[in-house]
């Protein structure tokens, strides 16, 4: 891996980070399902101005069903499940269960795209998912039905984001596409997904709009056009670069992030739950994305 490209995976892991605080602020005050349709829907426009003002051929060459299926899974389902999750768990607690995604993402890539599986990556999703478990035992939150719903949502999350890198790199690298193109037209396959969930829930729950502030608002614009349009441009641009497994790879510094923000700009508390799980799952991911593995 070049520095260059060592350097925009420390980026992409500092905004991502940013984008769990985000979630926080937003989910417990919008619902779920507004968050996660308002992230979409304002990725979607900030990359259409993108395109607009960089002159950008929207040229799918036939993929763009494709895309559209693939932002489906790679943005819409995850980014509900994480606004679910955000709900209950702390930013900190969620972007440390995040960094399972290249782990799931060996799980899919074995079962389904013929990756080869070693010794080496079975010990690191065994010790990943064990570095879980210690996360929910120790952490700072206690377990109930509705903490343990929400570590599950965010565990979807991840199998999306390892089932879309995979999808991504099979479907839509190499074939001459512009990653702008095909950033936002998974974006707007997101928003096309999670369009009827936004519709059902405004017709049996109310959104508080009128009780939104300025904090929730510029979270929310945040979230979609920094965390999700800007970063999803520098991640897919490295999944043509380095591959999928060693892009997802990214979420071994993300927890640092989601931390650091947590604590700094939310108040959340440290604990050692965090060093013993996020630890286990370091130690998952090192054996997972050691030089040397075959992840393109």
């Amino acid at each position: 891996m070049s520095p260059k490209n060592l350097a925009q995976l420390l980026l992409l892991a500092a905004i991502w980070g940013a984008s769990f605080l985000f979630l926080r602020i937003c989910a417990p005050v919008l619902g779920a399902v507004p968050t996660a349709f308002g992230r979409v829907l304002f990725a979607a426009l900030g990359l259409a101005v993108i395109l607009v003002v960089m002159r950008v051929p929207l040229a799918f060459r036939g993929r763009l069903k494709v895309a559209l299926f693939i932002g489906a899974i790679n943005s819409g389902l995850p980014f509900l499940m994480y606004a679910l999750a955000a709900r209950v768990l702390p930013a900190g607690y969620i972007s440390i269960l995040n960094s399972m995604t290249p782990l799931m993402g060996i799980v899919i890539g074995a079962t389904f795209f013929g990756e080869s599986v070693t010794v080496r990556k079975v010990a690191g999703v065994g010790a990943g998912l064990f570095g879980v478990w210690v996360l929910t035992e120790t952490g700072p939150i206690t377990m109930n039905t509705t903490t343990l719903f929400g570590v599950l949502f965010s565990l979807v999350a991840t199998t999306c984001y390892g089932l879309g890198g995979y999808l991504t790199k099979l479907w839509l690298t190499g074939r001459d596409i512009d990653n702008r193109v095909i950033v936002f037209g998974t974006m707007v396959g997101a928003v096309i997904s999670l369009a009827p969930v936004m519709v059902w829930y405004t017709a049996f729950f109310s959104v508080p709009w009128s009780d939104v502030g300025l904090k929730v608002w510029g979270s929310l614009l945040a979230l979609g056009l920094v965390c999700t349009s800007l970063s999803f441009l520098m991640y897919f641009w490295l999944i043509y670069q380095i591959g999928p497994l060693k892009t997802m790879s990214v979420t071994f510094l993300i927890p640092v992030f989601g931390v650091l923000w947590g604590w700094l700009l939310l108040g959340e508390s440290l604990s050692l739950g965090y060093a013993l799980g996020g630890g286990i799952i370091g130690v998952a991911l090192g054996l997972v994305v050691k030089p040397g593995t075959n992840s393109r």
